[in-house]
């Protein structure tokens, strides 16, 4: 009998394929990155034997998991393992490192795979991804991009790695875009584990000696936090502080919110919200540029009553290295434009 052996999460890299046992809803709260999904129990499985565990026994919780789990891993064999190569290596987990990857590694091994299980299961996965979010960020040198709501940062973030630069997208990591009309129209944002998990992930493939281009971000992105050690590191950085003259911001944020443009009911319930800071009157002055769709005018209005205010006051006190910094003006917001004021930029000294 060929014994499982056991890996640990500074093995990931070891290993051809992560599979993750657990079921659909727990793979999809949060699972480690690139890991497939081969449950052996499904949610309405788990459940079912979860309840006889605890209404019966675990004696007949166990005969009954064991029956479908053994069904679920000779459908995977057929349908996904058959065409492996004998040399293939595997990692399996499930939630403690328990009986669900050991039974599916227990398989692969004796059929002659290279199947490792890992220790603790996700469990340790997680507590090995908070431990490192409160470590890793003090190894790199932050370049924090600056400037108002409309000056095309992420457009400059994208600009900045495809010219090679190490960019942490915050952002796009998050599917917000971190204000109150910042919900993406074709993205939900992903749980709070799951964004822990891609952040520990791509902090974890950057080269400390190179600097990491990131975006000015409060504590929250959306619904998401932002963790403190990444947070403060991000504070202590340099900026990049970028100038965009207003009516080029104005064209560039209808370009970026295009599917409000297009909805202006779901904009007017996004104004409602802060009825609580600028009062029922200017809140129904900009619900009428909406209904007329005098687009300029209360995307002009938004960034001078409420954007601009608001991100010059949390910049000054986040960020201490904004004021003294040099702008670098951006004429051209065309993806050209940024190309260049990225390449501009990765000159500097």
């Amino acid at each position: 009998m060929k014994s499982v052996p056991l890996a640990n999460v500074a093995q990931l890299a070891e290993f051809d394929e992560i599979i993750d046992v657990r079921s659909p809803g727990e793979y999809t709260e949060d699972h480690i990155p690139g890991a497939l999904n081969f449950p052996v129990l499904d949610d309405t499985e788990r459940a079912r034997v979860g309840t006889i565990y605890k209404q019966v026994s675990a004696f007949e919780a166990k005969k009954i998991g064991a029956a479908l789990v053994s069904r679920n891993i000779a459908r995977h064999l057929e349908d996904s393992f058959t065409d492996k190569p004998r040399g293939w290596k595997p990692l399996i987990y499930c939630w403690r490192g328990g009986s669900r990857s050991g039974s599916l590694a227990h398989v692969l091994k004796q059929i002659g795979f290279d199947a490792a299980q890992m220790d603790g299961g996700y469990k340790a996965y997680r507590r090995t991804v908070l431990a490192e979010l409160d470590s890793l960020p003090g190894r790199f040198d932050f370049r924090v991009v600056c400037g108002p709501t409309g000056s095309g940062k992420s457009r400059l973030l994208q600009a900045l790695q495809e010219s090679g630069a190490q960019v942490l997208d915050l952002e796009g990591l998050a599917a917000h875009r971190g204000s109150v009309l910042g919900n993406l129209p074709d993205a939900a944002q992903p749980p709070q584990k799951m964004f822990d998990s891609q952040l520990w992930w791509t902090l974890q493939h950057f080269n400390p000696g190179r600097p990491v281009y990131v975006e000015a971000e409060s504590k929250k992105i959306g619904l998401l936090r932002v963790p403190d050690a990444l947070l403060a590191r991000m504070r202590e950085g340099g900026c990049v502080r970028v100038e965009v003259a207003m009516p080029l911001r104005v064209v560039l944020l209808k370009e970026e919110y295009a599917h409000f443009l297009a909805n202006p009911a779901a904009l007017k319930e996004k104004l409602d919200c802060l009825v609580g800071l600028y009062g029922h009157e200017i809140i129904a002055r900009w619900n009428a540029l909406a209904e007329q769709g005098a687009w300029d005018e209360l995307v002009l209005a938004l960034l001078e009553r409420h954007y601009d205010p608001a991100y010059g006051k949390s910049t000054l006190k986040n960020y201490p290295h904004y004021a003294d910094t040099m702008p670098i003006v951006v004429d051209d917001i065309s993806p050209a434009g940024f190309l260049s004021t990225a390449q501009r930029i990765l000159e500097q000294p």
